[in-house]
């Protein structure tokens, strides 16, 4: 299966913001999530769970160093950080990403966290019942 983040191509396809030895803050354009990214292995892991320690310290590290610039140039009142592992919980590229996603309280879900659409009744389980 084709990895984007594993190829060359990451230089076109994303703008590499800020990195370490371990890992890459890269950022899309992106119409609605305005000054979102994602914080990238360089090395290829299939998802959070298979990061060795230096990366798991020096994505932390690129965290703290993200949200300083974020801070900076969007100034957004607030974040969402997160990590989708396997098909079922939505990751689509199996290349470990930190979703780093500003927030901002004029949008129309401000307040709305990351499991606000996954604790709607209309996504209970039915073997849960």
């Amino acid at each position: 299966m084709y990895c984007p983040f594993c190829f060359p191509e990451i230089d076109k396809e994303q703008n590499i913001v800020l990195s370490n030895e371990y890992c890459l803050f890269v950022q899309k354009p992106q119409p609605v999530l305005f000054g979102s990214g994602l914080i990238v292995p360089k090395n290829h892991r299939e998802t959070v769970f298979d990061l060795t320690p230096e990366e798991w310290q020096a994505t932390f590290g690129l965290l703290q160093q993200v949200k300083e610039r974020l801070d900076k140039e969007y100034q957004p009142q607030g974040y969402n950080v997160g990590w989708n592992c396997g098909h079922v919980g939505g990751q689509e590229i199996f290349h470990a990403h930190l979703h780093v996603i500003p927030r901002f309280e004029d949008e129309p879900l401000a307040g709305k966290g990351i499991r606000y659409w996954l604790k709607q009744q209309s996504n209970q389980r039915i073997s849960a019942e």
